[in-house]
């Protein structure tokens, strides 16, 4: 039987205490290395990262979900000025999190779209020497590179759905109907390619339109009306000029100069439709010490729910290796 316990964590950082809710799927009491999930955006919550609970079904894994701060279950900061939301206000929860469940000698890490940033970075920069194993899914290696591949995916559209993009962008009426009917043929292709979004996907960006603190301080991911177009789940949250240009505070961010700093075992993911397109996770292949590529040939963003079988036995397994 799956035993699953929800809770809050009291997270210290700058003289306030904030809380982190997480849930925990499996016993930590066990000797199977638990591992931590991360999810995407930022400002995107846990839900859509529910699919890794199958690990422990299948590889008797423990897995550690969380609402990241400003999301979802977690405490919220709608008045904190822009310079509260870095990169390492988030490592700073992530450690707090491990010191919490005393797993800071042994876990394994997993981070999705920005998870994997916030994973790759606090692997390269804090180098947790508990850390024995580490999955970078669906994310890039520098924001730059990120908006080059997507440019690359705009440019595969059809003609007419580009004319469209650009003409109501150049005209900023991007609420017009039609721009949105061209934009959610990007989203079908490359953000999630199943006739029907999962539930939890959908609750993850409702999450993020009940709060766009954080994402619209940080803006990673392209998709600012994010939602299943079949069920008309179409969140008008919109940062920036353009869909496919990154106007926030990760805009520069990089990790590729200390890659190969990067010590434990790692597995790099993406997909052929991905909005992570190869230019991006290159570097992770080319520099991190010991690496392996998997790509999924019929999914783009969410492996975890278009290939859901076939990435989860890859990546227990992957786990499971000494």
């Amino acid at each position: 039987m799956m035993s699953t316990t929800t809770g809050k964590i009291g997270f210290h950082f700058k003289g306030a205490t904030y809380q982190t809710w997480y849930k925990l799927v499996g016993d930590l009491r066990t000797e199977v290395r638990p591992l931590i999930a991360l999810h995407g955006g930022p400002g995107v919550s846990h839900s859509y990262v529910t699919p890794h609970t199958d690990l422990f079904a299948s590889h008797g894994i423990p897995v550690i979900l969380y609402d990241q701060i400003g999301i979802g279950e977690s405490s919220h900061r709608k008045d904190a000025p822009k310079e509260f939301w870095t990169v390492d206000l988030f490592m700073d929860e992530l450690e707090n999190l491990l010191l919490h469940f005393g797993i800071s000698g042994d876990f394994d890490l997993l981070g999705h779209s920005w998870g994997g940033m916030l994973a790759s970075n606090f692997a390269a920069v804090r180098q947790p020497k508990g850390l024995k194993h580490l999955v970078i899914a669906d994310s890039p290696a520098s924001m730059a590179l990120w908006e080059e591949g997507t440019a690359s995916l705009v440019a595969q559209l059809p003609h007419d759905v580009q004319d469209v993009i650009k003409e109501h962008e150049e005209a900023g009426t991007t609420d017009d109907p039609a721009y949105e009917k061209a934009i959610q043929v990007f989203y079908k292709r490359h953000v999630c390619r199943l006739e029907a979004w999962p539930d939890e996907l959908n609750a993850s960006f409702a999450a993020m339109k009940d709060d766009p603190t954080v994402y619209h301080v940080m803006s990673v991911i392209t998709c600012y009306h994010c939602g299943d177009p079949n069920n008309g789940v179409v969140f008008l949250d919109r940062n920036g000029p353009s869909e496919f240009t990154i106007t926030g505070t990760l805009k520069t961010w990089s990790i590729i100069d200390i890659l190969h700093t990067i010590k434990p075992p790692t597995l790099l993911i993406n997909s052929v439709y991905d909005e992570a397109q190869d230019v991006c996770v290159l570097p992770f292949f080319n520099r991190i010490p010991r690496v392996k590529w998997v790509q999924f040939a019929n999914s783009s963003h969410v492996p975890l729910f278009e290939e859901r079988e076939r990435y989860m036995q890859v990546v227990g397994d992957f786990l499971k290796l000494a």
